[in-house]
């Protein structure tokens, strides 16, 4: 069993930064993918970010490119989201989770969810 437990959120203003940590439990974080999710008020979760075992491969949503940057530090068992260039639309609750089978740019696979942290851009 795997636990995940995200920190880092809270509430900014646009134009400005967050970074989300990601906690994992056990001892096989370094062996699976990671990714970042998100859900606003009334709508889909949503993909923001992946990042394989190595951090060798990256993926990030179109709406989000230039602006986060996804990294993990294995011997911390660590994933982190820094967010830069915060816009009103990036507000939402931000989950991160694992995927076994490799990195995935859909919610289809991840096998393990933390519980979610708040991130509000204010103008």
């Amino acid at each position: 069993q795997v636990q995940l437990v995200e920190s880092g959120g809270g509430l900014v203003q646009a134009g400005g930064s967050l970074r989300l940590s990601c906690a994992a439990s056990g001892r096989t974080f370094s062996s699976y993918a990671m990714g970042w999710f998100r859900q606003a008020p009334g709508k889909e979760r949503e993909f923001v970010a992946t990042i394989s075992w190595s951090g060798g491969t990256i993926y990030y949503a179109d709406s989000v490119k230039g602006r986060f940057t996804i990294s993990r530090d294995n011997a911390k068992n660590t994933v982190y989201l820094q967010m830069n260039s915060l816009e009103l639309e990036d507000t939402a609750v931000y989950y991160c989770a694992l995927r076994r089978a490799g990195v995935g740019l859909t919610r289809v696979g991840y096998d393990y969810w933390g519980q979610g942290t708040q991130v509000t851009v204010s103008s």
